[in-house]
């Protein structure tokens, strides 16, 4: 992986455990005791994904195994009536599928994830075939990156555009994931825009800056300014300013 924003394909699986629609109940939980997984995407004979088969669609099997519903139990949840009823998987899944596409960036894959509380995601083609699955622990491996290919990453995506003419006045160190930009911005407008910039680098966890002054004394004397890149109080020699700065370390 040597690009960002990464890709859904720099992380999936591609190797997928799946049934089909009349997959028994028994053969899905089998499958997911056997696979250690928690969900399973159902396929159509061509290879499309039509629906997930969940844990959270099997337990209504268990749920109401001993139980006498009232009609307000019934009323409130329908779906998992039908469920606890239910033998096949196309009678068990959750349909539409929610999928995302191997061009899709990890951002977008995690906010789909967020917002259906899923843990995991088929990974189709454009005509709906399943071509893998992305879980949330393969979000979380860019933050398994190196230090210093997060550096470099910071200087070619950050540093150079805004230093295209060399010689920069702004480094960058990173540890633990946390990006440091340190030196002089001469125009101070640039600093919430590195701190962007900088979080928009997969695995940076967080961003935070040393500002100096053309003298390389740290700017404002120690003073601390407003709590935000925006309003740094840093006096620059493009724009006014108060001679304040966060002290070092202090967050964008």
């Amino acid at each position: 992986m040597n690009h960002s924003p990464y890709l859904v394909s720099d992380v999936m699986t591609h190797t997928v455990v799946a049934v089909g629609p009349e997959a028994s109940f028994k053969e899905i939980a089998e499958a997911m005791h056997k696979w250690r997984v928690s969900a399973l995407p159902v396929l159509e004979g061509d290879g499309r994904v039509t629906g997930v088969v969940s844990e959270a669609d099997l337990l209504p099997k268990e749920e109401y195994r001993d139980s006498a519903l009232s009609v307000a139990d019934r009323d409130r949840r329908p779906g998992g009536i039908v469920k606890a009823g239910a033998v096949v998987a196309r009678d068990l899944m959750t349909t539409p599928a929610v999928s995302v596409r191997a061009d899709a960036t990890l951002a977008e894959a995690a906010r789909a994830m967020a917002r259906r509380r899923l843990k995991r995601l088929p990974v189709v083609d454009g005509e709906g075939h399943l071509t893998g699955i992305v879980s949330r622990g393969d979000l979380l491996k860019v933050f398994l990156r190196s230090d210093e290919d997060i550096a470099e990453d910071v200087q070619r995506q950050v540093l150079d555009p805004l230093f295209p003419l060399g010689g920069a006045t702004v480094h960058a160190r990173v540890d633990k994931g946390v990006v440091t930009l340190s030196g002089w911005f001469r125009n101070t407008s640039l600093v919430p825009l590195a701190a962007r910039m900088a979080r928009a680098v997969e695995g940076v966890v967080d961003v935070g800056f040393r500002l100096e002054r053309p003298d390389g004394a740290p700017a404002g004397d120690g003073q601390q300014g407003g709590r935000g890149a925006a309003s740094t109080g840093y006096e620059g020699d493009d724009g006014p300013g108060d001679g304040t700065a966060p002290p070092p370390g202090e967050r964008a």
